[in-house]
């Protein structure tokens, strides 16, 4: 069976160029799997890189994108399939219901709503996907500081930062990847 990879990351670029490279890496290293891409449908930033990057590689690319943001940023007409939906919640159940596993990548707000949702799903034992984060010049060490902070101050368990895995580069978290069922 031929497994998903959800991606969340940016519908912007961001300012440097790592980021980039990475979402574009990321897409071909996917592809060149026999994996399936799935993200949020958009055209733009890095979510637009990395779903062009896989669709350049022969890759099956599923893009799920609600109406409202398809009239505000143009969605990949390319993609494999490109499931339109009413509701941004619509939008993430559907990503994480024909998800395996899940990939962050640089972004913003809806990185990071969409991200912190899905390892609090997990840490309810709603599923146990693995949840990766593809640190590229490491953006998400903040984030991580933030996990600490919060285990520091006792909201977090100590296995609750087993719940996800850091990889600093695209081979890295490919290798995580392949390990994993």
């Amino acid at each position: 069976m031929k497994r998903s990879i959800c991606l969340y990351c940016g519908s912007r670029p961001g300012t440097n160029p790592a980021f980039m490279a990475d979402a574009a890496a990321f897409g071909r290293a996917v592809a060149a799997r026999g994996w399936r891409l799935i993200y949020g449908g958009g055209d733009v930033g890095l979510m637009g890189i990395a779903a062009r990057a896989a669709l350049g590689a022969g890759g099956e690319v599923i893009g799920i994108i609600p109406r409202a943001l398809l009239e505000r940023e143009q969605g990949l007409a390319e993609v494999s399939e490109l499931i339109i939906t009413e509701t941004l919640r619509e939008r993430k159940g559907l990503m994480f219901e024909r998800s395996d596993a899940f990939v962050a990548l640089p972004g913003g707000f809806g990185t990071l709503e969409e991200v912190v949702e899905t390892l609090t799903l997990r840490q309810l034992r709603y599923h146990n996907k693995p949840i990766y984060f593809l640190d590229t010049a490491g953006f998400f060490q903040p984030l991580l500081q933030f996990f600490d902070h919060a285990l520091a101050a006792g909201f977090i368990r100590p296995d609750h930062l087993g719940l996800f895995e850091v990889a600093a580069d695209v081979p890295t978290l490919m290798e995580r990847l392949e390990g994993r069922p």
